[in-house]
């Protein structure tokens, strides 16, 4: 999986965390490996001005998911498939930061649950509709899970 994070927040993240639990997500959710996703991490201003620009909404916003919307699967000069990409997710550490007290857990966590939700976003997924936040946020649930329980096995065999 091809996945860029540029960090222009000003704030410390865990961009080695960010970029794996995406990386997983994309896997787990059968997208193609040559797949490519782009993530900006941004500081208040720039997310309200995006959030603003975007959808339309007033103040900061958390994550905003931009799908590529008319992805070529081949150069128009070549048979040869190119690398799919997938699209831009948009990450704020400050609003995250927030959010995490309010739940009592770490801003990297809230950071790792965020990129899987704009991750799912980016795949067509969407929770405007009771049914459709069901299966949405059930499988962000999921997929943060088997993350998490993988990172750990990981970590304890590093030890």
């Amino acid at each position: 999986m091809g996945i860029e994070i540029n960090n222009e927040s000003g704030s410390d993240v865990d961009e080695a965390g960010i970029t794996a639990v995406a990386g997983f997500a994309l896997t787990e959710m059968g997208v193609n490996p040559l797949a490519e996703l782009s993530i900006l991490v941004v500081d208040l201003d720039h997310m309200t001005e995006l959030n603003r620009r975007w959808m339309g909404g007033t103040g900061p916003t958390d994550v905003l998911s931009f799908p590529m919307d008319d992805a070529m699967p081949t150069r128009p000069d070549s048979t040869e498939p190119t690398m799919p990409v997938l699209g831009d997710l948009v990450l704020s550490p400050d609003v995250a930061e927030s959010q995490a007290k309010d739940a009592g857990h770490s801003t990297a966590d809230e950071l790792h649950m965020l990129t899987v939700h704009g991750v799912l976003h980016i795949l067509g997924y969407d929770h405007a509709e009771p049914e459709q936040a069901k299966e949405m946020f059930g499988l962000q649930n999921r997929l943060l899970e088997a993350w998490r329980v993988k990172r750990r096995a990981a970590q304890s065999t590093e030890s």
